[in-house]
């Protein structure tokens, strides 16, 4: 048995999960996400406990039941409470502005990047524009645009600077050493 497949999902209050066949609808206060389980997977509502099974024990069931139970957590985590992901500009005159559904980077370039945010993603900056706080209540998708900020300009090797996540530790080399 999958250790993290067989644990049981608690449903938060105010959350209500419809199941339709292979498609999963889970609705709350921050809004809405729909997933469709694959087939091999059965998924089984008691009062607000949801849990998923199996049929069989092939290597592709097993793999597909903890990550159909880690996908279904997650939905319902994110429109109870929602995620966060904060990410932090690190150089001399790296900053971003956030208007409206975009955000324009300066970072070094002749130009300024500008980001468009897909739907359900917002974006907030301190005071100072080197702390960006993504939000969403999609896990998957905030991930992929957090990713996709820090491609703009990852941190150099040598001196650190690009974009981070907050709270990573980036290992800096040494550089060139004197010659004699």
């Amino acid at each position: 048995m999958s250790r993290v497949g067989k644990k049981p999902i608690e449903i938060p209050g105010g959350v209500t999960v419809t199941i339709n066949g292979s498609a999963v609808a889970v609705k709350g206060a921050k809004g809405e996400l729909s997933w469709s389980v694959p087939d091999l997977m059965k998924l089984v509502i008691n009062g607000n406990i949801l849990t998923v099974e199996r049929a069989g024990d092939t290597k592709n069931e097993r793999s597909l039941h903890g990550l159909t139970r880690s996908l279904l957590s997650s939905m319902c985590e994110g429109v109870s409470k929602g995620f966060t992901r904060d990410m932090e500009l690190v150089g001399v005159g790296y900053r971003a502005q956030v208007k409206d559904d975009k955000i324009e980077f300066a970072m070094g370039y002749s130009h300024p990047v500008i980001f468009q945010l897909p739907k359900g993603i917002t974006a907030e900056v301190d005071k100072k524009q080197t702390k960006l706080t993504l939000r969403g209540i999609d896990k998957q998708l905030l991930g992929q645009m957090a990713a996709n900020i820090r491609g703009i300009r990852p941190p150099d090797a040598y001196k650190g600077k690009g974009i981070r996540y907050a709270n990573e530790s980036i290992k800096l080399k040494p550089g060139k050493t004197g010659t004699k």
